[in-house]
């Protein structure tokens, strides 16, 4: 299976929702990827990836959920498991899990303020990151991966709409995932969930980065002026 580039889509064999932020407010190329889950990529993949200057990846998912990997990880390449989600923290779970809102961006606002320490920890990760490329997954590449963009791509001064259309360029992937998988994939409850909402899932993705003053909110959630400051030259870098 091969992806072919569109945007600023990369193509990595194995994977359908990769493409480099680079050119998004002040973020260099080559800097940060988000990408769907990795375990599928092949060896050329991996090559690809490698090549792409990507020296560390940040796996967002749940324990239980990677897979195997299909072909061996390059050489000096750091994986760094950091699970976003909090699942065990059911006062919020209960309350998305399974739910049409938990595919949308109706449920980053509450995510960030019930969990800013997580949040933190991912930006903390970037910013020590060895020298190289940092790409940052979960499993389709939209949701928690979404939630990490919003904040990093705000903190290099991304306008609201330009996240927000990022935000979009993951959907068409998300399906031809499913589909390349034989498995169905109905989006008409999160339509409608959206519907009912009286906006629709762009308008969400672009009040939340309105909302969110990244600066302000990755120091309250405790990172310090140093940490903060390179994590901002590592956004331009």
């Amino acid at each position: 299976m091969t992806v072919t580039n569109v945007g600023r889509f990369v193509d990595w064999e194995g994977c359908f929702n990769a493409r480099d932020l680079g050119g998004i407010g002040t973020l260099a190329p080559g800097v940060l990827v988000r990408s769907d889950s990795l375990d599928g990529l092949t060896a050329r993949g991996w090559t690809t990836l490698a090549a792409h200057g990507v020296r560390t990846v940040v796996d967002l998912r749940n324990d239980g959920e990677p897979g195997v990997d299909h072909a061996p990880r390059p050489a000096g390449l750091t994986t760094l498991r950091i699970p976003l989600d909090g699942i065990e923290h059911r006062d919020f779970w209960d309350v998305w899990w399974g739910t049409p809102g938990f595919g949308t961006p109706a449920y980053f606002r509450p995510f960030l303020e019930r969990f800013p320490d997580r949040v933190a920890a991912v930006a903390r990760a970037v910013a020590d990151a060895p020298p190289g490329g940092v790409v940052f997954h979960c499993g389709l590449g939209r949701d928690r991966t979404g939630l990490v963009a919003l904040v990093l791509l705000r903190l290099a001064g991304a306008d609201p709409v330009e996240i927000a259309d990022d935000h979009a360029r993951s959907e068409p992937r998300v399906r031809a995932r499913y589909a390349a998988g034989g498995r169905p994939y109905d989006a008409t409850t999160i339509e409608e969930y959206v519907a009912g909402l009286g906006t629709t899932v762009h308008a969400l993705a672009e009040e939340a980065a309105r909302w969110l003053d990244a600066g302000a909110y990755l120091r309250a959630a405790g990172l310090s002026g140093r940490e903060l400051a390179r994590l901002r030259g590592r956004l331009r870098a």
